[in-house]
């Protein structure tokens, strides 16, 4: 179960990412930043299914208001500035499941995934392709970068909405709040939504929810953009695992 959830995360990853909901109940679960909680609570609290509270809310890029595109904008901006990122992440699954580790962003097309034990899934990106590894059965799934949402995500220069189908875009006080579409026309149409913090456009939390209807989230904390991650952590072994 821990594959699949990793898989689903390959399809709107965006991120890597980032990298990553409105309304009341996820400001209640919002980690707290001006005492630090000890280890054990440390990490925030994910929600995997925060779709219903967001649609309707926002509106698509055609008649976005001149305040949506600014948030756009904003949002462009952020994601355009940070050239490397890594941090510790907090991912449920379609399943309830919940999984942890670290990840690390290296721009353009690199990002890579570590989760902890007991599980043994690895996620790479190396600029051309992206892997599902699983560590136990020494086999890996390979994907191109052109084919899921990574790629924007992992471009120098974002422009969501120039290289993405935005679906709606929300603000209040405490989160900015975008969903992007990915329609493929042999897997069908997954949703990506990001939020960011509404005060430093920090990447929080990301939920995609895949063309069958399931949704992954991943919340990211820890956030370090000035410590430039080793190159070499992002190759990609195409002989030593099974396809």
């Amino acid at each position: 179960m821990a594959a699949q959830s990793a898989r689903t995360t390959v399809l709107a990853i965006g991120a890597v990412l980032a990298c990553l909901v409105a309304g009341p109940a996820l400001a209640q679960n919002r980690p707290k930043t001006t005492v630090p909680p000890p280890p054990a609570a440390q990490s925030p609290n994910p929600v995997s299914n925060p779709f219903a509270a967001l649609l309707g809310s926002g509106s698509a890029s055609g008649t976005m208001t001149p305040e949506q595109r600014a948030l756009i904008g904003r949002v462009n901006g952020y994601l355009s500035s940070v050239q490397a990122l890594s941090g510790k992440f907090v991912q449920v699954g379609p399943d309830g499941r919940r999984t942890q580790g670290d990840f690390y962003i290296l721009k353009p097309g690199k990002v890579r995934f570590e989760y902890d034990d007991p599980s043994p899934i690895e996620l790479i990106a190396d600029g051309q392709s992206v892997v599902v590894r699983d560590r136990r059965l020494a086999t890996q799934d390979v994907y191109p970068l052109s084919q899921t949402p990574l790629r924007f995500l992992l471009a120098n220069n974002v422009d969501l909405m120039k290289d993405t189908h935005l679906v709606a875009i929300y603000a209040d006080e405490v989160f900015i709040t975008v969903v992007v579409e990915e329609k493929n026309g042999i897997v069908g149409t997954s949703r990506l939504m990001m939020m960011f913090d509404a005060k430093d456009m920090q990447l929080k939390q990301w939920t995609v929810t895949d063309p069958q209807g399931y949704d992954t989230t991943i919340a990211v904390y820890n956030l370090d953009s000035a410590r430039r991650p080793d190159p070499n952590m992002f190759r990609i072994d195409y002989t030593q695992y099974r396809n």
